[in-house]
């Protein structure tokens, strides 16, 4: 089976996951701003992976576009989408959830793998919302205990990612 894993990464989770899914599965492996020269219809299986910002996977739009014409023609379609959170937040199977219509659901499978934060390679932007969501947590008047660890985690760079994630995408492979 040909097999590709597209990736977009901001500070390098996505990335090393999609190293990890190519180099476990034996294949080929490209950047988002690469996938615009390749034929998808050459290959059986595409991987997508991508990060996720105030709940929406970063440019998932682009691979809803080729998930049309792809899942007709029967190829496998995997898309895996790295957060902040950890794996068994609640939190993330929420937002999973709302990813794919029912429709979507019946031809791609969705994995979320828990990366972290880096604020040394965010952009400006992205950088300044965590550092603001922290604050908000940290300083609100009924605070859970979750919403007082979530404060704490994301007061910092930290890494949560593990190669023990990307195990149900390669057996999906």
């Amino acid at each position: 089976m040909k097999s590709i894993v597209i990736y977009n990464s901001q500070t390098g989770f996505t990335k090393q996951y999609a190293q990890w899914v190519s180099e476990d599965a034996g294949c080929e492996c490209v950047s988002l701003k690469e996938a615009g020269k390749i034929n998808l219809a050459d290959y059986d299986a595409i991987v997508f992976g991508s990060w996720i910002l105030a709940g929406s996977i970063k440019n998932i739009k682009w691979f809803k576009k080729q998930m049309m014409s792809l899942s007709q023609s029967g190829k496998k379609l995997i898309v895996f989408a790295v957060g902040a959170s950890p794996a068994e937040s609640s939190e993330v199977s929420a937002e999973m959830e709302k990813v794919f219509s029912e429709e979507e659901k019946k031809f791609v499978k969705l994995f979320y793998c828990p990366g972290g934060l880096n604020f040394d390679k965010m952009n400006w932007l992205s950088r300044t919302m965590m550092k603001m969501l922290g604050k908000a947590l940290a300083s609100k008047k009924d605070a859970t205990e979750d919403d007082k660890k979530k404060a704490e985690m994301i007061s910092h760079s930290y890494d949560l990612s593990d190669k023990k994630y990307i195990e149900p995408i390669v057996a999906e492979l």
